[in-house]
């Protein structure tokens, strides 16, 4: 059989394969990989997920990581697992105990970017050889910067003081075994140029000669090898054939080095003295002199820390010096960080991925089809070695034609099964209206988007002026939000991304030398151009390539209109740098430009879009959020705090949208990235339904604890803005219920400093993490300390506790609520790990804390025995007693079973608003999912503090208020997913109706599905 019938075959097969099984997840459920929590730990916790109603296990990057990595996200070696969690043979006992329960499983992935601060062998090879590394070109360096000293090398800024005097203290240690000379720096461990090697063993060789004699064998092979080192190819060469000499011989002379000194104890004795020469004498700086001429020679530039902002020259993740940034666009870096993940795939261990951070990526459009090609080509391979694997000399041939085939097909039909056959989800942030590029082959987003809408619906939107008042008030100004980015924004290009700033305009400097009408823009005019573009960008990325005929009409529109912005806030700069700077963006080149010129200018750009997102990053989450603190729940990853909360409206436009083009997408509301839990944020939304009272709290609890308030020089510290974030952050995180503990109470005011202590330093006012402000630290420690401490502030912590009370049970339903208008949605539902139950967690670490998973098991088992025996009954106990978190079990475990039961309707099911009439209309949130013969119906009550505090109650409060139903639904019975009762629709004014009250009366929330009763 020819190649091509033999692909054309496969072809086929991969198709019906495909066909055959649903490829997209109903729910997932995300733990964090790391040495307290292992393969083996996850494996027993299977039947647990199971039993919940989890379709996926959603994991954590657990590719080899920095050692003690507590997340993944810093990779080390994509061709191995990470030790600390686990084993080859643990992970295929985990993925077994996974299929055995029919659970499929979506693994992190991060292509962006690698660890390099220990344990990375491509990293370190690229300090040792520079651009002549074998791996140069993986890694995303500049080996041409503006600062000429840093020519062929990289910068390393990881001294904590300046290189001389870091130097002459003898902190860097020269070493030499198994034939290598390496370079200490505490827990650094760098390579030394292997042509310096000369310089080391070469100091004293008459001293050997003379002792040794020129004829004995140890001095004739030792003389060999400095033969040797001086014939390797310069650590600048570039051409393939030296590259492959260079990496080959110098293993060869590392080799025959330690071969050497393992035989004549002589030779390693010699070295040994040359190392302690090298290594220099405290107090007498000259004898540094010979360890600074080795490293003046190596491929890497140590420096001060502080210089990276503004001289690293390899781009990072964000501006994280330890995460050095990949280039996926190069076939042979992605194959090296996907081999091990796609073999997982072609053997079924793994069935989705979540892909962090895209934004990162050169051309994200290009690696999404990528991955989904390598993923069909891996289906078929495993199909072809069913049946061929003892011919596998064929494959290569068959690989080239289904390549082409799929490509071909992907093209001309873009709504292809073909093109999203890999279950795939992205980390995207949309700030804004921006939406997800309809030309990425993905699923959707991880959901962030979501967390903001379905927590904001909860947000009364009434109370926006008064606790605007209130804030700017105690705060003492008003704040404009979109000023206050633009500044941040610029504040981050000024310090921790100065060195990006730089390259871009030094590029853009570049293209306006080759053309005689722009040559004139000087290179600082171009840089405050940049700088105001990036400032006013209103998204973190567009996606311009060089590939796609047309660009993305929403991408020129962001452009457009940010160019114009920046004209109008720099009324003296010169216009057409701005039109120049917007032609090069959108791919408007000059007529004559000639090829090369077209290929600068289309890099240039694609380049600034990798940048665009970091700095709205860095600018808006990790700094703006932790300074607008009108009201902390809205602070939160992709979240936009400027906008009061999410109308129902817009939820609902939201939802429709998803249903028609991202069915898949996952839904969360907490993840290893919020700064708050989905049930601190419910709690905290309360406030919006008592803003008076919230205003009266404040003024009381800042004279309470006005004597814990500490007098610097530079101010009183805490802040006015801190101590709102305090109050705040210990109303929405205080534990559930009553009765506490005095170890309990301990551990909270621990989480709470440490969070105060990092949420100060990314606000970046009066301390940062690049700067800190010991004083000011200690003082908001040392304060919030007190606070905790009733000899020092009164009563004010039994106040807080008091208001916190009177507020819990709303938040509770709000918790409830959203967890419920999440489970119903369309898309693909997500929990974090240990939210079944109460989670008032706050910014990671405190995240990521332990979880009780045996508690949960018991629970859900005691929860499932008396549903068995009585569901209404146990309804009944539950909505008595919320503040166990027994409720929320409840609810998400049905939720998840009800997802599993009517699989084409989460799947493919349409999405109805519904429509509220009485006195309680706005105070709910209501629609209906349908697909063929089957209808759901969920309702979430809202605003319920003042229904819960009437004397009626929540049921009487609600009594007059109605969920209208379609005419069609009139004839139909329902049941209550959770009390189990028979519900049936009443003939109202206008139609079919619901009344709320009764339901809402057995159960905080109401999830009905049609029955046949």
């Amino acid at each position: 059989m020819t190649a091509e019938a033999l692909a054309e075959g496969l072809y086929a097969r991969v198709q019906a394969e495909l066909d055959a099984r649903p490829h997209t997840p109903l729910s997932t459920y995300r733990v964090q990989f790391h040495q307290g929590f292992t393969f083996e730990d996850a494996r027993q916790v299977v039947p647990y997920l199971a039993r919940l109603g989890v379709s996926d296990l959603y994991a954590s990057p657990y590719l080899k990581a920095t050692p003690g990595s507590t997340h993944g996200y810093d990779c080390v070696d994509h061709q191995q697992l990470n030790p600390e969690v686990g084993t080859p043979e643990s992970h295929a006992a985990l993925c077994a105990a996974l299929r055995e329960q029919g659970m499929g499983q979506v693994l992190d992935v991060v292509p962006n970017h690698m660890g390099i601060e220990r344990d990375n062998r491509l990293w370190f090879d690229v300090l040792e050889n520079g651009p002549s590394s074998v791996y140069a070109k993986f890694f995303d360096i500049d080996w041409s910067p503006v600062k000429e000293e840093l020519r062929d090398r990289v910068l390393l800024p990881i001294l904590g003081d300046q290189y001389g005097i870091v130097l002459e203290r003898g902190e860097l240690k020269l070493s030499f075994r198994d034939g290598a000379f390496f370079l200490h720096y505490y827990d650094h461990l760098l390579p030394v140029a292997p042509r310096q090697y000369s310089r080391i063993l070469r100091h004293g060789l008459e001293r050997l000669e003379s002792r040794l004699g020129e004829e004995h064998p140890g001095m004739l092979e030792f003389l060999s090898i400095l033969t040797a080192i001086d014939y390797l190819p310069s650590r600048t060469e570039v051409e393939r054939p030296k590259v492959v000499e260079r990496h080959r011989e110098k293993e060869v002379i590392k080799r025959r080095l330690a071969a050497v000194t393992a035989e004549f104890p002589e030779m390693l004795a010699y070295i040994e003295d040359n190392v302690r020469v090298f290594n220099g004498e405290p107090g007498n700086p000259r004898s540094y002199d010979l360890l600074d001429s080795v490293l003046a020679a190596c491929s890497y530039r140590l420096a001060h820390w502080r210089v990276a902002g503004e001289e690293i020259n390899y781009r990072r993740f964000f501006d994280i010096n330890g995460l050095a940034a990949l280039r996926e666009e190069d076939p042979d870096v992605f194959q090296e960080a996907h081999a091990l993940i796609f073999r997982w795939l072609r053997e079924g261990l793994v069935t989705g991925l979540r892909i962090d951070h895209p934004d990162g990526l050169f051309d994200p459009t290009a690696y999404f089809l990528d991955l989904q090609e390598a993923y069909f080509v891996e289906r078929a391979h495993a199909l072809f070695l069913q049946t061929h694997a003892e011919d596998d000399t064929r494959w290569p041939a068959v690989e080239s034609t289904l390549r082409e085939r799929w490509r071909a097909e992907v093209t001309q039909q873009p709504d292809s099964r073909l093109r999203k056959a890999l279950y795939v989800v992205v980390e995207k942030i949309q700030g804004g209206r921006e939406r997800m590029p309809e030309s990425w082959a993905v699923h959707g987003t991880t959901g962030y988007r979501y967390a903001n809408a379905v927590s904001g619906v909860f947000v009364q939107p009434d109370a926006e002026k008064a606790l605007t008042e209130t804030y700017e008030r105690f705060v003492g100004g008003q704040t404009d939000f979109a000023e206050l980015v633009y500044q941040k924004k610029l504040l981050i290009m000024r310090v921790s991304m100065a060195s990006e700033i730089n390259v871009l305009a030094h590029a853009l400097n570049g293209i306006s030398e080759m053309n005689r009408r722009t040559r004139d823009f000087t290179l600082n005019s171009l840089r405050r151009a940049l700088v105001e573009f990036i400032a006013l960008f209103p998204v973190y990325r567009t996606y311009v390539d060089g590939w796609r005929p047309e660009l993305d009409g929403r991408d020129v529109q962001y452009i457009e209109w940010t160019i114009q912005r920046a004209k109008e806030r720099n009324a003296t700069t010169n216009a057409s740098i701005f039109d120049f700077l917007r032609d090069i963006l959108l791919r408007r080149y000059p007529e004559h430009a000639d090829g090369r010129e077209r290929a600068e200018m289309l890099r240039f750009a694609m380049k600034l879009q990798q940048v665009t997102g970091p700095v709205m990053a860095k600018g808006l989450e990790d700094t703006v959020f932790y300074i607008y603190n009108r009201l902390a729940s809205l602070n939160e990853v992709g979240g936009e705090p400027e906008r009061f909360g999410v109308h129902a409206n817009t939820f609902h436009l939201r939802n429709q949208e998803r249903a028609e083009r991202w069915p898949s997408s996952q839904l969360t509301s907490s993840t290893h990235d919020t700064k708050r839990s989905e049930d601190v944020r419910a709690r905290i939304n309360v406030l919006t339904e008592v803003p008076e009272e919230w205003r009266k709290r404040v003024k009381k609890w800042a004279r309470q604890t006005e004597k814990a308030v500490s007098q610097l020089p530079s101010g009183p510290a805490p802040t006015a803005n801190d101590m709102y974030l305090f109050f705040q952050t210990v109303v929405g995180a205080w534990p559930m219920g009553d009765a506490h503990s005095a170890e309990e109470l301990a551990d909270f005011q621990r989480r709470v400093r440490e969070y105060m202590g990092k949420a100060i330093k990314e606000a970046k006012v009066r301390t940062s993490w690049t700067n800190p402000d010991s004083a000011y630290d200690d003082a908001v420690a040392r304060y919030v300390d007190a606070c905790f401490d009733s000899k020092v502030t009164g009563s004010f912590l039994a106040d807080v506790r008091d208001f916190k009370r009177s507020i819990e049970r709303a938040g509770q339903y709000n918790a409830l609520g959203q967890l419920l208008l999440k489970m119903a949605s369309p898309g693909v539902v997500d929990t974090y790990q240990g939210c079944e139950l109460w989670d008032l967690s706050l910014v990671d670490p405190d995240n990521r804390r332990p979880v009780d998973f045996a508690l949960r098991a018991r629970l859900l088992e005691t929860l499932d025995a008396e549903a068995e025996k009585d569901r209404a009954a146990l309804s009944a106990r539950l909505a008595a007693n919320l503040d166990d978190g027994q409720v929320k079990l409840y609810v998400l475990t049905q939720s998840l079973r009800l997802r599993q039961r009517q699989a084409a309707l989460f799947r493919k099911g349409g999405y109805r608003a519904l429509e509220l009439t009485g006195a309680r209309a706005k105070a709910a949130v209501a629609f209906a999912r349908e697909h063929g013969d089957t209808v759901l119906v969920a309702c979430a009550p809202r605003y319920t503090l003042s229904a819960l505090q009437s004397p009626e109650g929540l049921a009487g409060a609600y009594g007059s208020t109605f969920l209208d139903l379609p005419e069609a639904y009139a004839g139909m019975m329902f049941r209550d997913v959770f009390t189990g009762c028979q519900v049936r629709p009443e003939r109202g004014p206008g139609g079919a109706v619901l009344p709320l009250g009764p339901l809402l009366a057995e159960f905080p929330v109401i999830l009905l599905e049609r029955s046949a009763g």
